[in-house]
C-alpha cells in the first residue's frame, strides 16, 4: 500500500520557494485557512528584491484579530494595480520578466480579489502547477469540518486524509508532540531549508528569503531546479552543500 504524505500550512500571499519545496514533497497539501487572521505576517504580505533592497509587499486586509483567515476580506482592490506596477518596475530588467508578465498580469489586473483566502490559494495553485509543474493535490481544510484546536485539529485533519506521514516547517518543532503522531501510526517530518543554493539574483546581496516569484523571474524554466532540483544533482554528482539559507516559517 502506497503512503500518502501531507502537508496543512495557512494560505499566505505570493510564498516563498521553502513554501513550494513543501508543496512539492508531498501527495496532498491542506490550506489552513479556518484559523485566526494574524496581521503583519505572511497571510497578507511578502518580499520582492528592489535596486533598494528588499521590499514588502502588503495586501490590505485590516488588523481584526476576530477573524479567521477564510474571512478576511479585501475591500479597495487598488493594492492589485500598486503591486503589479512594484513587481514591474523592479524585475523588467530580468531574463525571464517578458515570458511570465501575461500570467502574472492577469492575476493581478484580470479581476477583483474580494477575499484574501480565495486570492492566496489560487495564486499558490496557479504557480505551483502551471510554472513549477508541481502535480500536488490541493485541499482546504474546511473541506473536512476537522474538529479540535491547534495540534488538535492537525492531527484531526490527518485522520480525516488518512495521512501516512506529516510534513512541516522546521519551526513546527516548538509545539509538535511526537507521542500523539506515533499513536496514529503517522510519520513526523520537518523540512530542511538549509541547502538552497544562490541563483543569478538582480540586485546583490543575495537574499532567500524572498518570494518565489524573484526566483522564477530571474532564472523561468530552471526555476525547480534552485528549489529542489539540485538535491537531486548533489546526490549524483557529488557536489558539495550549497551555502545555507536563514530560517523562515
Amino acid at each position: 500500500m502506497n503512503g500518502h504524505k501531507v502537508a496543512i500550512i495557512q494560505s499566505s500571499y505570493i510564498p516563498w520557494k521553502g513554501y513550494f519545496d513543501i508543496i512539492h514533497d508531498v501527495d496532498e497539501f491542506i490550506f489552513l485557512d479556518d484559523v485566526q487572521f494574524t496581521s503583519r505576517d505572511w497571510r497578507s504580505r511578502n518580499r520582492i528584491k528592489t535596486a533598494d533592497g528588499t521590499h514588502w509587499l502588503t495586501v490590505p486586509a485590516g488588523s481584526d484579530r476576530s477573524r479567521l483567515i477564510c474571512e478576511v476580506t479585501l475591500d479597495d482592490a487598488g493594492w492589485q494595480t500598486k503591486h503589479w506596477k512594484t513587481l514591474c518596475h523592479s524585475y523588467s530588467r530580468t531574463p525571464f520578466f517578458r515570458q511570465y508578465a501575461s500570467f502574472f498580469e492577469e492575476l493581478y489586473l484580470g479581476q477583483t480579489w474580494r477575499n484574501l483566502s480565495e486570492m492566496n490559494q489560487t495564486m499558490t495553485q496557479r504557480i505551483a502547477h502551471e510554472l513549477l509543474g508541481i502535480r500536488t493535490v490541493f485541499a482546504d481544510s474546511r473541506g473536512y469540518a476537522a474538529q479540535g484546536a491547534k495540534l488538535d485539529r492537525i492531527i484531526d485533519l490527518l485522520r480525516r486524509c488518512s495521512a501516512t506521514s506529516y510534513l512541516s516547517g522546521p519551526l513546527a518543532a516548538n509545539y509538535l508532540e511526537p507521542q500523539k503522531f506515533d499513536a496514529l501510526g503517522i510519520a513526523l517530518q520537518l523540512k530542511n531549508y538549509s541547502d538552497y543554493p544562490e541563483y543569478p539574483q538582480l540586485y546583490p546581496p543575495f537574499e532567500h528569503a524572498v518570494s518565489v516569484l524573484d526566483l522564477i523571474f530571474n532564472t523561468g524554466p530552471q526555476a525547480p531546479e534552485y528549489i529542489w532540483g539540485h538535491r537531486r544533482a548533489a546526490m549524483n554528482n557529488g557536489q558539495p552543500v550549497p551555502t545555507p539559507a536563514p530560517p523562515h516559517p
